[in-house]
């Protein structure tokens, strides 16, 4: 199933936040080096709750490999 012109468009100009590490802040777009991003997220607020996610997925990731391992 093909996407309509518009669709297509709207999907790539969707607003990205990130977290700079360096900074300790939130960005709109990829202003930042690399190094120093964590992203991308949806909303402001999930990109200032970055490290409490990636300490939640890496407990998620952590227990499933010990799951795996069983």
């Amino acid at each position: 199933m093909k996407r309509k012109r518009s669709q297509q468009i709207s999907e790539e100009h969707k607003t990205e936040y990130w977290f700079n590490t360096k900074t300790m802040s939130v960005e709109v777009g990829k202003q930042a080096l690399a190094l120093y991003r964590i992203g991308p997220f949806s909303t402001r607020e999930e990109a200032e709750n970055a490290f409490e996610i990636l300490k939640s997925r890496s407990k998620t990731w952590s227990e499933e490999d010990e799951q795996d391992k069983s």
